[in-house]
Formats: C-alpha cells, sequence, structure tokens
C-alpha cells in the first residue's frame, strides 16, 4: 500500500474513532436517561465506544501491516456500523435495518479481531524485528499517527 493510501486509511480510523466515541456517549446518556428498551441502546453505545480506541490503535501501527491492519480496520467499522446501527435501529423504530444485520456485523467485528491477531503473529516473525530500519530512519524516534508526530 502506497503512503498516500496509509494516510488516507489511518484518517478513516480517526475519523471513524471519533465518530464511534461521540456516538457510544450519546447513545450511553440515552440508554441511562431515555425511555424504551435501553438494553439494545446500551450495548450499541457499548460496541462503539470500545471499537473507537481500537481504531486508533490501528492507525497508530497500520504502517506495520498495511494491508492485514487495513483490512481490520474497515472490517470494525463496518461491523459497529451494523450491529450497533442495527441494534439502535431496533430501539428507535422497533425493526432492524435488515435480516442479520447484527449477526453480520458481529461477524465482520470478530473477524476485524482475528487480522489483528494474524497480524500480531507475523510481526513476531517478520526478520529484523518489530520495528522496521526504514520506519526508524524515516520518522526520527517518535512515532506519528497519520503524520503527525507525537
Amino acid at each position: 500500500m502506497s503512503q498516500g493510501g496509509q494516510r488516507v486509511l489511518s484518517g478513516l480510523f480517526i475519523l471513524f474513532a471519533g465518530l464511534f466515541g461521540a456516538a457510544g456517549v450519546a447513545g450511553a446518556a440515552l440508554a441511562a436517561h431515555g425511555g424504551g428498551d435501553g438494553k439494545f441502546v446500551a450495548i450499541a453505545a457499548s460496541m462503539a465506544l470500545f471499537h473507537g480506541p481500537a481504531l486508533l490503535g490501528l492507525a497508530a501501527v497500520l504502517d506495520r501491516a498495511p494491508r492485514l491492519l487495513g483490512l481490520a480496520g474497515m472490517a470494525a467499522i463496518v461491523g459497529v456500523v451494523l450491529f450497533s446501527g442495527d441494534l439502535a435501529t431496533r430501539a428507535a423504530e422497533g425493526h432492524s435495518l435488515f435480516t442479520n444485520a447484527a449477526p453480520t456485523g458481529g461477524t465482520m467485528l470478530i473477524a476485524g479481531w482475528l487480522l489483528v491477531a494474524v497480524a500480531g503473529v507475523l510481526a513476531m516473525f517478520r526478520r529484523g524485528g518489530a520495528v522496521r530500519k526504514s520506519e526508524v530512519a524515516r520518522s526520527g524516534s517518535a512515532p506519528s499517527i497519520g503524520g503527525v508526530t507525537r
């Protein structure tokens, strides 16, 4: 994957991390203070809330395994949208997004986490250790997220 492609994908992960964080907090507030079936909203909120930081983590290490981690992040985005979106729609409208939307989203989330695990296993056996020499030369000593040095 090109540097430009990684930058766009990293930015997309950061964007959805923010959106999922905001939606998760709003959903948690609705579940705590709103009427209706708060159980569905609480589950949808928690899924969004803990996948937001996961996307930030993937954005931070995307250059280590761009294809696998890129697929993992996209699976997480689609998975959260389908799973949480279906539960929120059930709570608000009384029907699902479409047949099997939540199970499809859940399957995407599981697949995304398994891709992260595979990327970790491959990183352990990659020649030259976990940090590539080109990465150190390119960034000096400070890693970056989406081109912004921490």
